[in-house]
C-alpha cells in the first residue's frame, strides 16, 4: 500500500496576507472585506501548492490564525488579559527558563535577539468567569476556506490544526473555577466546540500540544520525572475532556520538543513521553523523527507496541534546517518505523510547522516546498520498498 503524506500544518504566509495580520494584531484599521478575500485566495493557493508537492492530507497553512496557540484568545470569552507584573520583552522572558537555555545562555541571548519575533499579546491570562466559545464565525470561515480550496484542487482529505487546552494557557491564573485543573477542564469544554465543528465538517482535527514535551525541560531538573508526570497528567486529561464525543479516527495529536532550532540537550525521550501521548483519544500521533536529538528513537518500536487501530506520523522532514532532505533518507526513515509497526500504520509527515505564526518561519518558503516535494518522493520510494 502507498504511504500517504501530510505535514504538521503551519506554512509560511504570503507577504500580502502578513501585512493584513500585522495591522489586525496591532489594532490598526484595515479593509475587512479585502482581508477576507486575500485570506480566501491565499488558502486556495497554498492548498494547490500542497497538492502539486505531492501532499495527500492538506491544511490551510494556519493562514487564518495570529499564531499556532495565541489565536485561541480571540475565540474564548471568560478570559482576561492582565499586564505582567514585570515587563517581558521577548519569548524567553515569558517562559520559566528551561535547562537547555541555562546550559547555552550565550547562544539563546543571540538567538532570541535575532531569530525569534515573539507574537504573544503581552500579559498574563486569567479565567475570571465561565469560559465559553465565541469563535463560531471564525472557525466557520476557516472550514469554508479550506473545503473550497480542497474542492478546487481536487484534494479529498484535509485537516485543521487547533491548540490543546494546556498549550493555549501554559501559565493560566484561575480566578473562577477553584483550581488551575478545573479551569483547564472548563477551557477544554469550550474548545470542544471548535474541535467538533471541524470534524462535523468532514475534516480531521489536529490537536497541537507542544507544551507537553517542552515542560519537561523546565521542570526536570530540579524536579523529578514524577513531578513532570504530575504536571502533565491533568493536561492530558483536559485534552481527552475536550475530545469527548469526537471519533478518535478523526483526531490527530501532535507533540514536539519545541520548534526552535536550538541544542535541545534536555529533551524528554520519546519513550518517556509516549505513556502520556497514547492516553489521548486520537487515531494518529504526530511526533519528531528527523530531529537529530531524536532520530535514533525509531528503535523503540522494537519493544513498544503500537495500540490497536492507531497510526504513527513520524516527522521525516525537519522544519528547522534549510538543508533539503534527500528522498532516499526520507524513505529510509519511513521504512525504519514501517517495518516495525506495519506500513498501514504509518503516515509521512514533518517534525513541526515550517512557520510558527505569520512572523516566524524556520526555512525560506521556497525551501519549504522543496522539502515537501522530497517528502512525497521519499514516501513513494518507501512504499515500493515495503511491498
Amino acid at each position: 500500500m502507498a504511504i500517504k503524506t501530510t505535514h504538521v500544518g503551519s506554512l509560511v504566509r504570503p507577504d500580502e496576507l502578513v501585512a493584513y495580520l500585522r495591522k489586525r494584531d496591532a489594532g490598526e484599521a484595515y479593509d475587512e472585506d479585502a482581508y477576507a478575500e486575500c485570506l480566501r485566495r491565499s488558502v486556495h493557493e497554498v492548498v494547490q501548492k500542497q497538492k502539486d508537492a505531492g501532499i495527500d492530507i492538506v491544511s490551510d497553512g494556519e493562514y487564518g490564525k495570529s499564531a499556532w496557540n495565541y489565536y485561541v484568545y480571540e475565540r474564548l470569552s471568560g478570559i482576561e488579559l492582565r499586564p505582567h507584573p514585570v515587563e517581558h520583552a521577548d519569548f524567553a522572558a515569558v517562559n520559566t527558563g528551561p535547562t537547555d537555555w541555562a546550559r547555552f545562555p550565550e547562544f539563546y541571548a543571540d538567538y532570541f535577539a535575532n531569530e525569534q519575533e515573539y507574537e504573544g499579546p503581552g500579559g498574563e491570562w486569567a479565567a475570571v468567569e465561565k469560559v465559553t466559545y465565541a469563535g463560531q464565525a471564525v472557525i466557520e470561515r476557516d472550514i469554508a476556506n479550506l473545503k473550497a480550496a480542497m474542492e478546487a484542487a481536487g484534494v479529498e482529505e484535509g485537516f485543521l490544526p487547533v491548540v490543546a487546552p494546556a498549550s493555549a494557557f501554559p501559565e493560566l491564573i484561575d480566578d473562577h473555577y477553584g483550581s488551575e485543573e478545573a479551569a483547564l477542564m472548563g477551557i477544554a469544554e469550550a474548545l470542544r466546540e471548535e474541535y467538533k465543528a471541524i470534524v462535523d465538517a468532514g475534516l480531521y482535527v489536529q490537536i497541537d500540544d507542544a507544551y507537553i514535551p517542552f515542560m519537561y525541560d523546565v521542570i526536570v531538573p530540579p524536579g523529578t520525572m514524577d513531578d513532570y508526570r504530575a504536571w502533565a497528567q491533568p493536561r492530558i486529561d483536559a485534552v481527552n475532556h475536550a475530545l469527548e464525543g469526537i471519533p478518535a479516527d478523526r483526531v490527530r495529536y501532535h507533540v514536539c520538543w519545541g520548534s526552535w532550532n536550538g541544542p535541545h540537550t534536555n529533551d524528554i525521550s520519546l519513550k518517556d513521553v509516549l505513556e502520556l501521548v497514547f492516553q489521548v483519544n486520537a487515531g494518529t500521533y504526530l511526533y519528531e523523527h528527523a530531529n537529530p536529538r531524536h532520530a535514533h528513537e525509531w528503535k523503540l518500536w522494537e519493544d513498544v507496541a503500537l495500540p490497536a487501530g492507531k497510526t504513527l506520523a513520524p516527522g521525516v522532514i525537519s522544519h528547522a534546517t534549510n538543508v533539503v532532505e534527500h528522498p532516499q533518507l526520507v524513505a529510509q526513515r519511513l521504512e525504519q518505523t514501517a517495518r516495525l509497526v506495519g506500513a498501514e500504520h504509518v503516515l509521512a509527515s514533518t517534525d513541526c510547522g515550517f512557520a510558527q505564526g505569520p512572523y516566524i518561519h524556520r526555512v525560506h518558503e521556497s525551501i519549504q516546498w522543496a522539502k515537501l516535494s522530497s517528502l512525497a518522493e521519499g514516501a513513494k520510494l518507501a512504499s515500493r520498498a515495503l511491498v
